[in-house]
């Protein structure tokens, strides 16, 4: 990192829903402390390096052509995000609608959310939030 942001940091934080982030405004890199245990060496490497190239290309550049040039120089595979299927199983709020279909999330929504398999055949299910602490 230090070789392509000679004045930028990099920390762990406590994200739960996404592995990095990139922090403009304090010229700080971080991964999440909680995600990063399920990840393998290649895949780490592959997060910061996508981090590496949003402070390369800029705030604005989001994952548009700036970025992805900026990505591919510095060898990038292309993928933006990592799945971590461990990081749902940790989410602290728990729903499941009559027929079985089971959501989690890190926080409790704040809007009425309806079992989506079901909603389609027609049957609208509110889901009810558990905290599973």
């Amino acid at each position: 990192m230090a070789a392509h942001l000679p004045r930028w940091s990099f920390d762990l934080d406590q994200a739960r829903a996404r592995v990095g982030c990139c922090h403009y405004a304090d010229h700080k890199i971080t991964l999440s402390r909680h995600l990063v245990v399920h990840l393998s060496a290649a895949e780490v490497d592959q997060a910061l390096l996508h981090e590496i190239a949003h402070a390369l290309a800029g705030h604005r550049a989001g994952h548009g052509p700036q970025w992805r040039r900026a990505a591919a120089r510095l060898g990038y595979t292309g993928r933006r995000t990592v799945a971590v299927p461990a990081a749902r199983l940790q989410a602290r709020w728990l729903a499941r609608c009559p027929h079985g279909h089971e959501y989690r999330r890190h926080r409790r929504p704040s809007t009425v959310a309806y079992c989506r398999p079901c909603s389609q055949r027609g049957e609208w299910f509110a889901l009810e939030w558990t905290d599973q602490g």
